[in-house]
């Protein structure tokens, strides 16, 4: 199944957004586009699916996860898990092995957001049970329960992407949430049209084979989201300076 030719289910509209990444502002003003465009045209379902990254380079990863666990109370939302997010998961446990990359790669804003200083921690593994300490457990059950993929209709939905030659249902974790190169560089049918984040561009990718959604907003100022509507397909975008 390629892109045009691809459909979400009857009746359904799709709401796809990218790496958010502790941009608690953007998160909100792409929010607002959103049901800006439900009330502009109202549809018997809709459902939003986040591509993962919720957390790391972003200063208000805390806020951004009370944000978006408050929006579950208006839409219907499916959370996928990112490779920061893994990341996340497994520092309080891992802090030795893994503490240096999570920090390096954002975990400092992340802890920061907490109310931990990972830079005045005696040691990574204090860091560790400090910030494991600080999340409240809401947040623990949001990370623990997002999925690792999604389907509707003839879409695909991941963090990172998936290796080509493996059924859909095979898929790895590792794949889903890490793959780069392999997939964003095969040019075959997937089996469906796979919607990502996990690499940033300049804009949103729509390829026959695949859609991104990052375009880098921590970097960039610009979240994005893929509206899937039968075969129609759609671009909702803003900045921090949107509102």
């Amino acid at each position: 199944m390629l892109t045009g030719e691809a459909s979400a289910p009857e009746g359904m509209r799709l709401y796809a957004v990218g790496d958010t990444h502790g941009h608690l502002a953007l998160a909100r003003a792409l929010f607002n586009r959103i049901e800006a465009d439900l009330a502009s045209a109202p549809v018997k379902r809709h459902r939003i699916v986040m591509l993962g990254d919720y957390c790391d380079r972003g200063p208000e990863t805390r806020g951004l996860i009370d944000f978006l666990i408050e929006r579950q109370n208006r839409h219907d939302m499916v959370f996928l898990l990112g490779n920061h997010d893994q990341r996340l998961v497994e520092f309080p446990d891992m802090a030795d092995e893994i503490g240096e990359a999570f920090l390096h790669f954002g975990g400092r804003e992340t802890l920061a957001s907490y109310g931990v200083d990972a830079d005045g921690a005696s040691s990574l593994r204090a860091a560790g049970k400090a910030f494991a300490r600080a999340m409240p457990a809401s947040h623990r059950r949001f990370f623990e329960n997002a999925l690792l993929s999604h389907e509707e209709g003839d879409y695909f939905f991941c963090h990172a992407g998936v290796k080509p030659g493996v059924p859909l249902a095979a898929q790895e974790p590792k794949d889903l949430l890490w793959i780069r190169h392999e997939f964003l560089q095969h040019q075959g049918d997937f089996g469906k049209v796979v919607v990502h984040g996990h690499t940033p561009w300049n804009r949103v990718d729509i390829q026959p084979n695949r859609i991104n959604v990052d375009t880098g907003a921590y970097e960039t100022g610009i979240l994005s989201c893929v509206v899937l509507e039968g075969r129609d397909i759609r671009v909702l975008q803003t900045a921090t300076s949107s509102g």
